[in-house]
């Protein structure tokens, strides 16, 4: 009996005993032993699985970025939302996790580390407001200044991710004054390069990457930030110091890869070091012969076609890129790459417009979106769509116009060197195509006509140049070169084309020979080709008007495209003066001159003389009240007050639908608004206003003006959205 009643009482005290230190183990209690016990809880279960998570991912998100070794690298691999889909599963159990310790230790010493962790991994899922909460929270209330400051390091990546520089230097200013532990210093070296990187300060960088490498143990990861360092050196033009980094690529146990491209960064960086080196000599030979290379032979011919250009040597340039093209199909971005430079070559050094808009057109199928250059090439591009036609108009008629003013014995010669040299190129052609059609089956895709075909795997008939070229044989044979329009089998229909020169000849609608089938000089056929061009020479006064017409304003527009999508100001300059002497009652004339201030700049001497021309003869003009220090009624700017009610009054014109009310009165006044807080505000009123009644032509020129006027305007990024929509299709806003 007794031995029941004390086997009771033990049990009931032991029972006891749990409750009573289950309850003293509040997360919620001050005392040792329930810190203790929450400490231990959360660091060996529930934080210690987080961390795991979120390490795991991370190495797998580096194992699968592939770097871009032709673009800069980040010194810090990128936070891509998109890309972290991949270990979505690690990131939110790393967050379920994290948020136990939040949920049930808020006594444990790892409830900030936690709340890192946590934030972290929603900074990868693309959770910004919450990542940027739990960081903050752990700087507004964590205990411990260490984890304070690791919290602000990260808090500062996320800063830079979102472009918030201003915020992300603040937080750079007091972590610079704070007692960081190694780690964090580390981290905070790195973060603060990996800033200046993206503002595009290069010598603050690599500066304190300089000081930032003795902290760095041997690793890939350091491999990869010396080689970073390198490409900001070559970029600051410092290739002695690039390549000492390059060199210590190899010392870190890089990937075949960087070590690659390491090596031919140091190479290139001889050349430009010693300009009167061979390129015979510097070792690309020894390159191109490892078997290892053999996947990476596109980038040596690549590297050798830069460096010919850089010795003025295009031909050799040409040569070397070229192959590099054929030996793309493997990496398509190098591919890219080689094409932008050889569309650049053709449009700078050799003025071959077309040939460069076709491997501007190649480059942009085979270029990643994501890069920093597509928006850049998609730009190039659409502007050399417009200016291939503009230039081949004025081509044309200026070629037309030399063969009118030739006497007629001197016409008709020319005409018969004209269509015999057509027929010699027609010839080669044909050959060219046949030997293509007999040299390879299957080619890469996106080539045009003019690159060389390239054996590769497979495509879809469309893309295959191969068979396209086999098409073009069949269609010609039939129905001879015709131009892509439509209608084009009617009967009699002439064609425009190009008459650049003696080499070359417009298109018609006579069928083409076959290869074997020459046209006779003198036969029947031949005056028949010889009347279509002379059809389109301006012999008559009013065939000459139009001539005139088109070309002045083909060269308007050339003119334009120079100045505000290529951003060539020179030759920009050249073709608004062309016109200014060729056409001098031009009917853009007014505009022409406020386009040549606007090309010479408003401070330089002649950007003034142009807008002194052209208030003084167009006093009343739009064009000279946007250049005007007085308003209309010849108040000074700084007189007119209230420009807040000012815009309010031009807003509800707008909201009323008296569009042309309204944009008088904005282009009347707007010299009145210069220097003021709301310049480039009444400036995006007067866009939405152009586009509403003058169309698509005037609202284009008008966005490319603001951004010109206004890049640091807090409307730039509405601005830049406009114009991609406005290069697309245009519609009333």
């Amino acid at each position: 009996m007794i031995y029941r009643f004390v086997k009771i009482f033990s049990s009931g005290f032991s029972i006891g005993a749990i409750l009573l230190f289950l309850a003293s183990c509040s997360q919620y209690s001050t005392r040792p032993g329930a810190i203790t016990f929450h400490n231990i809880t959360s660091r060996y279960n529930a934080y210690f699985i987080a961390e795991q998570e979120l390490a795991e991912a991370e190495f797998l998100l580096q194992q699968a970025y592939k770097d871009d070794y032709n673009q800069l690298l980040p010194i810090l691999y990128p936070m891509d939302s998109i890309a972290s889909g991949a270990v979505k599963p690690q990131l939110s159990n790393a967050i379920e996790k994290a948020s136990i310790v939040a949920e049930r230790h808020q006594n444990s010493k790892w409830l900030d580390n936690s709340y890192i962790v946590l934030g972290k991994a929603r900074l990868y899922l693309g959770q910004w407001a919450d990542g940027l909460e739990a960081l903050r929270f752990v700087f507004a209330n964590g205990k411990d200044e260490d984890d304070k400051n690791d919290a602000l390091v990260l808090l500062m990546r996320a800063y830079i991710i979102k472009e918030d520089y201003s915020n992300a230097l603040g937080v750079a200013e007091y972590l610079s004054q704070q007692p960081l532990k190694k780690e964090a210093r580390l981290q905070f070296y790195l973060i603060k390069a990996y800033l200046h990187q993206n503002n595009g300060e290069y010598l603050t960088s690599v500066a304190i990457l300089e000081n930032t490498f003795p902290l760095l143990k041997k690793s890939p990861e350091t491999a990869r930030i010396h080689f970073a360092a390198g490409q900001m050196y070559d970029l600051l033009g410092q290739y002695a110091l690039a390549n000492q980094h390059y060199k210590s690529v190899g010392k870190n146990s890089p990937s075949y890869d960087l070590n690659f491209y390491s090596s031919m960064n140091s190479l290139q960086n001889r050349v430009f070091l010693n300009p009167d080196i061979d390129l015979s000599t510097v070792g690309f030979d020894k390159m191109l012969k490892d078997r290892k290379n053999e996947d990476l032979k596109d980038k040596i011919y690549f590297t050798m076609g830069l460096l010919a250009e850089h010795k003025d040597n295009i031909p050799e340039a040409i040569s070397y890129l070229g192959k590099s093209a054929a030996l793309g199909n493997k990496n398509p971005t190098q591919k890219a790459y080689t094409y932008l430079h050889l569309a650049r070559i053709n449009y700078e050094s050799l003025e071959k417009f077309e040939i460069s808009k076709a491997y501007y057109d190649s480059a942009l199928v085979l270029l990643p979106q994501g890069i920093l250059d597509y928006q850049i090439v998609s730009d190039r591009k659409r502007a050399l769509d417009g200016f291939v036609t503009q230039y081949n108009i004025v081509t044309k008629e200026d070629s037309l116009q030399r063969l009118a003013k030739l006497s007629s014995t001197a016409l008709d010669s020319k005409l018969d060197d004209i269509i015999e040299a057509r027929e010699k190129a027609r010839i080669e052609e044909e050959k060219r195509q046949k030997a293509i059609l007999q040299a390879s089956t299957v080619v890469s895709p996106v080539v045009p006509s003019s690159l060389p075909a390239v054996a590769g795997e497979r495509r879809w008939e469309l893309y295959d140049p191969n068979l396209i070229e086999k098409g073009k044989l069949e269609f010609k044979r039939q129905w001879g070169n015709r131009p892509l329009e439509d209608d084009w089998r009617r009967s009699g229909k002439t064609s425009t084309a190009s008459l650049a020169g003696a080499a070359s000849a417009p298109q018609n609608a006579t069928p083409e020979k076959a290869v074997d089938d020459k046209l006779v000089k003198g036969s029947e056929e031949w005056e028949q080709v010889k009347a279509v061009l002379l059809k389109n020479v301006p012999l008559t006064d009013e065939q000459w008007l139009v001539s005139e017409q088109a070309k002045e304003e083909a060269l308007y527009q050339l003119g334009k495209i120079y100045r505000f999508d290529l951003k060539e100001d020179k030759k920009a300059i050249s073709t608004f003066e062309r016109i200014l002497q060729e056409y001098p009652e031009s009917k853009h004339k007014e505009e022409l001159y406020y386009l040549m201030f606007l090309s010479y700049g408003a401070e330089s001497a002649q950007g003034l003389a142009w807008k002194q021309k052209l208030t003084t003869a167009f006093p009343h003009s739009t064009y000279a009240r946007l250049v005007s220090d007085k308003t209309e009624n010849g108040a000074d700017n700084n007189a007119l007050k209230n420009p807040q009610v000012a815009y309010e009054n031009s807003y509800q014109l707008y909201a009323r639908g008296e569009y042309d009310t309204a944009l008088k009165d904005i282009e009347q006044n707007l010299p009145a608004y210069k220097g003021g807080a709301f310049e480039d505000k009444f400036a995006l009123l007067r866009l939405f206003l152009i586009g509403k009644v003058r169309g698509k032509e005037d609202y284009t020129q008008a966005i490319s003006e603001f951004l010109q006027l206004y890049p640091q305007s807090i409307y730039l990024e509405r601005v830049k959205e406009m114009q991609e929509l406005a290069s697309g299709s245009f519609g009333r806003l």
